[in-house]
């Protein structure tokens, strides 16, 4: 009897010593992988040009120690929602006006880190090669989101084609329009859908990123395309805190760096406009 229980203790130490020794190991190796100070961040993004631009820093940012996971989404209205559910740590897709439209409708506490590029969005058509080919009650379509809708009705009236109430800018709505002389009917439609709607209606008001996904050179197939100066520079969006994350400014340092300023002006020749 003594026999075994002098066995039984003997067991139970060396299995403490064991699990202590174990439990070293752990906390070495995890203090191990701590001391490597690699960070790693997820981008929601669509994919052109911001899943583009996004890649051309994942090596740069490697070499900090952070591992940049680009996240290519089809719809961008899913992006915010899944930046407020922590599913990605930023996104890169909306100019100013539209984060903060959002912001205000849904009480989310998203902020932009700063602006990177602008995409002028232009009118396309697959049958008219001028808006002078417009004819009475022709079809338009247009982004039914409220700051891309009143976006591309501002494109509309610069081009002379409609008459917006005095003041609306860019909260514009198609209950805004005050003159219309050829009657043309504005189609609101998702902005992904609209390069397929140009099969159906005269003319489309597209933002770049779709035009290029659906193979229009913007600087060559837009009718009409805003200028340089369009305030709607598309943004890195974070939730509030986290902007001043170091992996963070180090993303948005590589994003806005000559190399990519170099880019953006060799690869979209114009289609998109570096904002910094």
């Amino acid at each position: 009897m003594k026999k075994f229980l002098t066995a039984s203790l003997l067991a139970i130490t060396l299995l403490g010593l064991t699990a202590c020794g174990n439990s070293s190991d752990n906390q070495t190796s995890q203090s191990e992988q701590q001391d490597t100070g690699s960070t790693t961040i997820t981008v929601g993004a669509t994919s052109v040009p911001h899943a583009e631009i996004l890649n051309e820093v994942v090596d740069n940012l490697a070499e900090e120690g952070i591992t940049l996971n680009v996240k290519e989404f089809s719809e961008y209205t899913v992006l915010n929602p899944s930046l407020s559910a922590d599913e990605i740590d930023a996104n890169f897709f909306q100019h100013t006006s539209y984060l903060n439209n959002y912001v205000e409708e849904t009480g989310e506490k998203l902020v932009s880190v700063g602006p990177v590029h602008t995409e002028p969005m232009g009118i396309y058509s697959k049958t008219a090669k001028s808006l002078d080919e417009l004819a009475d009650g022709d079809k338009i379509a247009v982004p039914n989101d409220a700051t891309n809708g009143a976006r591309a009705l501002l494109l509309l009236e610069s081009n002379g084609v409609i008459k917006l109430k005095e003041g609306v800018g860019d909260k514009a709505t198609i209950f805004d329009i005050e003159e219309n002389p050829k009657n043309i009917e504005i189609i609101e439609m998702d902005a992904a859908a609209l390069p397929r709607a140009l099969d159906d209606v005269k003319m489309a008001v597209i933002n770049t990123n779709y035009a290029l996904e659906a193979g229009f050179n913007p600087m060559e197939d837009a009718i009409a395309i805003e200028g340089s100066d369009s305030p709607f520079a598309n943004i890195l969006v974070v939730k509030e805190g986290n902007e001043t994350k170091l992996e963070i400014q180090a993303l948005y340092k590589e994003l806005t760096s000559d190399e990519i300023k170099s880019y953006i002006e060799e690869k979209y020749q114009g289609a998109v406009v570096p904002a910094f």
